[in-house]
């Protein structure tokens, strides 16, 4: 059986939110983890952008990780918490906030002397957008309560780097929702399970990893 192909990079919160889906979904691939120091020519063949994650199916190829969360939650997984118009309103507003504004700070408060900028300033709008998350969500355990939600695996991996920058600051804030939130999801099944260790795909043996 010929099965989709991911590229994938573990650390990475684009490629960590794109296996949560394919996990959530219970749709089988081929896992090819790799070096974004050194980028296997069959990646790049597919996806000359070279970031992961990519997806690569019969037909068609993937190169950004809404479009693989898309693929694999249609059917709508069980697994998943439908959102209502409203939720769904609500979700695609923050998903676009932290896909552009609270990556492009987290970036320069994580690596302010790559870009040559005070990290404080950039910590600071990124604490503004976690409160402004923490005073929308419900957080019982998850974003709209007990199942959890494509906000939940599209930001959260973003919220896990925030804290990874300087957790003393992190749990010191006044975003408690957000920060009980994290807790739950870095504890859940769902995160031990994406986050799982894979060895570096050799393309000299070409098989890589059953997933997930």
């Amino acid at each position: 059986m010929n099965l989709p192909i991911l590229y994938s990079f573990r650390r990475c919160p684009y490629a960590m939110r794109a296996r949560m889906a394919l996990i959530l979904a219970s749709k089988d691939c081929e896992l090819r983890e790799i070096s974004l120091k050194n980028k296997p020519d069959e990646m790049l063949q597919i996806s000359a952008k070279g970031t992961v994650p990519v997806l690569e199916l019969p037909s068609k190829v993937l190169e950004e990780s809404l479009d693989i969360i898309s693929w694999a939650m249609e059917p709508h997984p069980k697994s998943i918490y439908i959102l209502s118009t409203e939720e769904k309103f609500l979700s695609e507003i923050l998903i676009q906030l932290f896909d552009s504004k609270f990556k492009y700070h987290l970036d320069r408060y994580k690596y302010a002397s790559r870009y040559e900028t005070n990290s404080s300033e950039h910590q600071e709008e990124c604490k503004n957008i976690l409160e402004k998350l923490d005073s929308k969500i419900k957080s019982s355990p998850w974003i709209f309560g007990e199942k959890v939600s494509l906000l939940d695996i599209s930001i959260l991996p973003f919220i896990r780097q925030c804290k990874i920058a300087n957790p003393e600051w992190f749990f010191e804030q006044n975003f408690k929702k957000v920060i009980a939130l994290l807790n739950f999801f870095e504890a859940s099944n769902l995160f031990i399970h994406a986050m799982k260790k894979f060895d570096l795909w050799d393309p000299q043996n070409p098989n890589g990893s059953f997933f997930p």
